[in-house]
């Protein structure tokens, strides 16, 4: 325990907690103060402006990251017939339609994205009060809903990111590995922001972009100077 102390004590060192900071210098940071042994996940999170109880201020949408997220996305596909194989070779890692409903029923979940065509949402439906608090459940506003299942495998496979805002108004997302040098992870905040900005809803008054942080998985939170990261505060 005193080591765990010891290491976010040394993390923290000559980080200002009020500070904002420059997006290139507080990315630079985050790699810096990287000391585990395996590939930590660099996140973004923005507080944003809106209460998400209200419809008109619901903030979700889907980004492509220019340089992927890092991570191996297992995804699965709820499709029949020639659609199913073109999922399959599309490289989805599960297709089935009856019996993967049946599957995720059952209390297995083996995947980090789902994805479904029109004619199965009926079937898919069922699996709302599963995947729906997951994040999991195949939506045609984020382009998981689609007929076109092999170009939204290969887009969740390389590095399409979901967001959705939670109740606090903070949306957050993975932007890459530790590993990345430091332009890729900032092009990837940059591209992921940009799309949080575009998907201002219509009931969102005031400063919508207030406050925007970085950090890594053990690491510590890094503010960032929305003006940095191309964020409009309005």
């Amino acid at each position: 325990m005193a080591k765990s102390g010891k290491r976010i004590r040394s993390a923290r060192e000559g980080i200002e907690r009020t500070k904002l900071y420059g997006l290139d210098e507080a990315v630079q940071m985050l790699k810096d103060r990287t000391k585990t042994k395996f590939d930590e996940t660099i996140e973004v999170a923005m507080n944003l402006g809106v209460d998400p109880r209200h419809a008109d201020q619901m903030v979700r949408g889907v980004v492509n990251l220019p340089n992927g997220t890092g991570r191996t996305v297992r995804v699965a596909v709820f499709a029949r017939g020639d659609k199913a194989e073109e999922a399959k070779a599309a490289g989805a890692d599960i297709v089935g339609a009856e019996d993967l409903v049946e599957q995720v029923q059952g209390g297995t979940i083996d995947f980090d994205r789902a994805i479904a065509t029109p004619d199965m949402m009926a079937l898919v439906g069922r699996l709302g009060k599963v995947l729906g608090p997951r994040g999991l459940m195949p939506n045609p506003r984020v382009g998981t809903v689609t007929p076109d299942v092999a170009a939204a495998v290969k887009a969740s496979k390389g590095g399409a990111v979901e967001f959705r805002v939670e109740k606090a108004g903070i949306v957050h997302a993975g932007v890459g590995k530790a590993s990345f040098d430091r332009k890729a992870i900032v092009e990837n905040i940059r591209a992921f922001a940009d799309a949080v900005q575009k998907a201002k809803p219509s009931g969102a008054k005031g400063n919508y972009v207030q406050r925007i942080a970085v950090t890594s998985t053990m690491g510590p939170g890094v503010k960032v100077d929305p003006s940095t990261v191309g964020a409009s505060q309005a």
